[in-house]
């Protein structure tokens, strides 16, 4: 009787840890698949648009673009249209942009630009309908057929800077800019000679001033230049172009209305100017 009474308890006792091995390998199988429903669902969450890898730079044209159009015009570094074609007025803003934040202002959208241009437009969603989903084909045939971006940056900067395209402005008040930019700045960084520009543009554009580039430039006590006769000097084709780039929207000064050589200047008044930023040899103020 005791051996059987010991073979029955055996078995039970077998039986038991069977059912119970069983039932653990069951919920561990379970707990196995809950981690990879997880993952898929997080996966399968929307992405907000951002930048592609791809430095952007003059003569560009798409959705990187457009979204790099789009952000500026949010910050107020771009007044132009939302065209995703990366043209002179999209160089300017860029230009502006990465002086405000302390980034070289090369023109050219790279990974570091992009950074500080996300973060500073946390909230930015697109708002207007790109072009380059709309208008591809009229994009190619206004440029020719072209489809490589540079044919398109040659055609743009043609257009820039021809004359007829100068907001209004004759043929002589052009030429008396590109003398007033070559005769005060001629030494000075590209950027610095657009910033000149821009200063006689917002003069003309302010009250106190004449209404005019001529007027402004020969304002009695006005310009350097003209005092010692270095206005009648032929510009180069760098001080046109800088015109023009003033023209088309860069104010690399940031809207100011003076600028001075600090290690020329005699002036005490100009010192008392609220100054604004140093490009090259001169400073910028208001």
């Amino acid at each position: 009787m005791k051996k059987t009474a010991l073979w029955i308890c055996t078995g039970v006792l077998a039986v038991t840890a069977v059912i119970y091995s069983a039932f653990l390998e069951s919920g561990e199988k379970q707990s196995d698949n809950q981690p990879p429903q997880q993952t898929e669902t997080h996966e399968a969450e929307p992405a907000e648009a951002v930048f592609s890898s791809k430095p952007i730079a003059y003569g560009s044209y798409g959705q990187d673009v457009y979204e790099l159009q789009s952000r500026l015009k949010l910050l107020g570094f771009y007044y132009g249209k939302v065209d995703s074609q990366f043209g002179s007025k999209t160089l300017g803003a860029v230009k502006w942009f990465q002086g405000e934040f302390g980034i070289k202002p090369d023109g050219v959208v790279g990974s570091k630009t992009k950074l500080k241009l996300v973060n500073a437009t946390g909230h930015w969603k697109p708002t207007e309908t790109p072009l380059h989903k709309q208008g591809t084909k009229r994009q190619a045939s206004s440029n020719g057929g072209a489809r490589d971006g540079v044919k398109a940056a040659s055609t743009a900067e043609v257009v820039s800077l021809s004359p007829g395209r100068a907001n209004g402005l004759s043929e002589n008040e052009l030429k008396m800019m590109a003398n007033a930019v070559y005769g005060e700045a001629r030494g000075e960084p590209f950027e610095g000679q657009v910033a000149v520009a821009a200063v006689i543009l917002n003069r003309v554009k302010s009250p106190s001033f004449p209404n005019t580039p001529s007027g402004v430039i020969f304002q009695p006590g006005a310009f350097t230049a003209v005092a010692d006769g270095q206005i009648w000097l032929t510009p180069n084709p760098q001080a046109r172009k800088a015109v023009q780039q003033a023209l088309n929207g860069w104010d690399p000064s940031g809207g100011c209305l003076y600028y001075f050589n600090p290690k020329t200047a005699t002036s005490k008044w100009i010192w008392t100017r609220p100054q604004v930023k140093r490009i090259g040899e001169h400073i910028f103020c208001m």
